[in-house]
């Protein structure tokens, strides 16, 4: 483990916060950091990792080597993720350390383990698809009458972005996956396939001692996987629904003792929500709250691991719209700022100073406003110039 280059002390009194993991997430946290004038550090697996690029405090070393974790966390007093699928061993050190560890890893397991994420919100009687895990006792005849056809498949761990996830037509085609090898300590969830009619991210922030603020529900959309569009508020959904959305987050916080950001993915089916996937750190669907909302989720989830008073998670316009930028085979993206910020002053551009590849989340575009269509269509416009898709 090497560190680079040597970091200042912030000024006394104030805390060192760390985050594991280097990605993009870890990069915007810092910029939360920043104005609240801790200090942040982060433990990424490379150099040129997106945070590592532009956070001073920069630990190379490996996310799942216990012992790197355990260094890591002395030199800090809260270590918090910008993913979850650190291993038991390396939560188990960190939490040996000596350091404070939010979320702590008996919350953390809800989101690194399908299965176990779906037994604890069954028993807590949050709504969820059907679903059962497929074990040695399990036959095509147990999901045939508990989940029907078609089915989704999912393992239980490590899948992400639309990864780890099959649709399974009939028997045959369940079969097939099934065949699929599992990393260790994976196991397979089937769950009923859900024909809903929107996909929603209701994001709610919680501090130790259970203060608790909720951001609108947002509405996203989903290619190949991807999170690739946001609309905050969600158009189209009714006030109720929306509040028992939000409501339904905050009690799932409570239950599962999260502190910081939790992101509960939902679909919205005749009516109702059901519960898809919970996120235990800032998430996607949440970048729109560094323009659209008095706190973003960002500065909120620094909070809440320090145990600070929560800010607002108001909107400040109608509508805010983020659209991913996604990697194609234009890299040259520098070039496009000129043209998508002469055209549209409103718009913020976001890049992670991540090498370009195809379907890679390299950035984000925001913009705010009235009308959520016209919004998209400003957003959209902008993520295809910067990535080629249009030129003009």
């Amino acid at each position: 483990m090497t560190q680079s280059p040597p970091a200042l002390e912030p000024p006394r009194g104030f805390p060192v916060v760390g985050m594991v993991g280097g990605g993009q997430l870890a990069r915007m946290t810092q910029q939360a950091a920043i104005a609240l004038g801790i200090g942040f550090t982060v433990l990424s697996a490379r150099a040129d990792d997106s945070a590592a690029r532009a956070v001073r405090d920069v630990v190379v070393g490996d996310p799942d080597d216990p012992e790197a974790l355990a260094a890591f966390g002395r030199g800090c007093d809260v270590v918090t993720f910008d993913h979850e699928q650190v291993p038991a061993p390396g939560l188990a050190a960190l939490e040996s350390s000596g350091t404070q560890v939010r979320p702590g890893s008996h919350s953390l397991t809800h989101a690194q383990d399908k299965i176990v994420m779906r037994q604890a919100l069954t028993a807590a009687g949050a709504p969820c698809p059907a679903w059962l895990e497929w074990g040695p006792g399990t036959t095509m005849a147990h999901v045939t009458a508990e989940i029907g056809w078609p089915a989704v498949v999912k393992t239980s761990r490590g899948g992400y972005d639309g990864r780890g996830v099959w649709v399974a037509a009939d028997e045959t085609e369940l079969a097939e996956v099934l065949a699929h090898p599992l990393q260790p300590g994976a196991r397979w969830l089937i769950e009923q396939y859900v024909p809903f009619t929107a996909e929603l991210s209701a994001q709610v922030a919680r501090s130790p001692h259970g203060q608790a603020v909720a951001y609108p529900v947002v509405r996203t959309v989903q290619t190949d996987g991807i999170c690739k569009e946001v609309v905050a508020p969600a158009p189209d959904i009714d006030d109720d629904t929306a509040v028992a959305a939000q409501e339904l987050a905050l009690r799932i916080a409570g239950e599962l003792d999260v502190v910081g950001m939790l992101a509960v993915e939902m679909f919205f089916v005749d009516g109702n929500v059901l519960v898809n996937e919970l996120a235990m750190r800032p998430h996607n669907s949440g970048h729109w709250t560094i323009e659209g909302a008095v706190t973003s989720q960002f500065e909120n989830h620094l909070r809440a691991v320090l145990d600070l008073p929560l800010g607002s998670p108001e909107p400040v316009a109608p509508f805010t719209v983020m659209v991913n930028v996604l990697g194609g085979d234009h890299p040259d993206m520098y070039r496009a700022y000129l043209h998508c910020m002469a055209r549209d002053p409103a718009l913020h551009i976001h890049m992670y100073g991540k090498e370009v590849r195809p379907g890679r989340k390299i950035g984000h575009v925001t913009v705010s406003g009235d009308d959520p269509e016209d919004l998209l269509a400003r957003a959209r416009h902008a993520a295809d110039y910067l990535t080629g898709v249009i030129d003009e």
